[in-house]
């Protein structure tokens, strides 16, 4: 019999949250997807194993995806939305963009949040994503081409833009994706 091992680093203060009350998060994936994981608390390594006869083919992909959304500051309930086909999970590493000054994390981080959470609620609401901003990336959870439209309005706010200009950016794009859906055609 074939097995499938991943091996994944989540921050070990994460591993709580992964397991769940009773073990029940970790239960849940595993049944969900057929897969076993073993759990490392104290260096927050999480092995994912399946054998060759796994019933989905895609398990351990959504597996990696759902224990990295967790490790990535998602709740379980948000990170379950990746067992669905459908859903999707983008993380933007924010060193890559800013660099490691700590300031400009703090201060790019603050931007995407918004006051008391505002922006980060808006650009969830506007294209029906779950956005998680942890550590030194933003999570994103949606529909493909909501979560490309998301990540274009965050990578605004991270430039720069004013909020109302991210705003209006992801809107018209949001109508624009509707209005295919729809069959109809924007000029």
């Amino acid at each position: 019999m074939i097995e499938y091992r991943e091996v994944l680093r989540i921050p070990s203060e994460r591993i709580g949250v992964l397991i769940g009350k009773n073990g029940e998060v970790k239960k849940r994936i595993e049944e969900e997807l057929g897969i076993k994981l073993e759990i490392n608390s104290s260096t927050g390594q999480v092995t994912i194993i399946c054998d060759e006869e796994v019933r989905d083919p895609a398990a351990p992909l959504k597996a990696k995806n759902i224990v990295m959304a967790i490790g990535r500051g998602f709740s379980p309930e948000s990170a379950f939305l990746l067992f669905n086909d459908a859903y999707t999970l983008d993380i933007i590493n924010l060193r890559e963009i800013v660099g490691d000054s700590k300031a400009s994390l703090i201060r790019v981080k603050g931007r995407v949040i918004g006051e008391k959470g505002k922006a980060r609620r808006n650009i969830e609401s506007m294209t029906n994503t779950k956005i998680s901003v942890y550590g030194h990336t933003i999570g994103i959870i949606g529909e493909p081409e909501m979560v490309r439209i998301a990540r274009e309005g965050i990578m605004k706010l991270i430039k720069g833009a004013m909020h109302s200009t991210a705003y209006r950016y992801i809107s018209r794009e949001v109508a624009k994706v509707k209005a295919q859906e729809m069959g109809l055609r924007i000029f």
